[in-house]
């Protein structure tokens, strides 16, 4: 049976929700042969993201992390190439983190590699992805906000463990019910994204499958 970890955000900068939080809640509906679901909602606070990240992946062992997060803006649903060891926050940005917190151009962990590649197989999820219909593209940058920090944090813990999970993050874009309280906001429609959560779960799991 495998073990895979996907975890969510509460909601940030002044919004009263976030779709990946609605995507854990949905995602423990579902079920995928083979396989048991673990979820986890993460804070949306530099270092607490990836403390109780590590510590979840320390105890579960997982095959396989998929992170979750919301990039507002974005027109699709995008698996994330690399994230790189930085937490930033430009001076002028409308807000820090849910703690106030505002680095800038300081290091996940310190003597930590610059970047690290997801091991997650993107183009295959991609790939999957616009097969089923959904707006879907890699993108080779995850920013430098909690998301990119929690990013770092999996592949670094599973790195250092010497295990071979497989470990990276999906951006989704903006869901129609935030879009209401954003008017312009591109969106997609919460089961779309739930959607798109099912096909990255299930190409994980293939994946992992054929490494067997």
């Amino acid at each position: 049976m495998r073990n895979l970890l996907v975890t969510g955000f509460e909601p940030f900068g002044g919004s009263r929700i976030n779709p990946t939080e609605a995507l854990m809640a949905s995602i423990r509906e579902e079920s995928f042969p083979g396989a048991v679901i673990h979820t986890l909602l993460l804070p949306v606070v530099f270092g607490d993201c990836a403390e109780r990240l590590t510590q979840e992946i320390d105890r579960l062992q997982p095959d396989a992390v998929l992170c979750c997060g919301l990039a507002a803006g974005r027109t699709a649903v995008t698996p994330e190439r690399i994230a790189v060891n930085a937490m930033d926050v430009p001076a002028g940005a409308a807000y820090g983190d849910n703690a106030g917190n505002r680095p800038q151009d300081e290091p996940i962990r310190a003597g930590g590699p610059d970047g690290l590649l997801a091991t997650l197989p993107i183009r295959r999820i991609e790939q999957a992805l616009r097969a089923a219909g959904i707006p879907a593209a890699i993108s080779d940058t995850a920013g430098l906000f909690i998301c990119n920090n929690t990013m770092y944090a999996a592949l670094d813990r599973i790195r250092q463990s010497g295990s071979h999970a497989l470990a990276g993050f999906i951006h989704f874009p903006a869901s129609t019910e935030l879009a209401l309280d954003k008017p312009g906001l591109p969106s997609l429609p919460q089961s779309m994204l739930h959607d798109a959560l099912r096909v990255a779960i299930s190409q994980t799991l293939a994946e992992l499958d054929e490494r067997r």
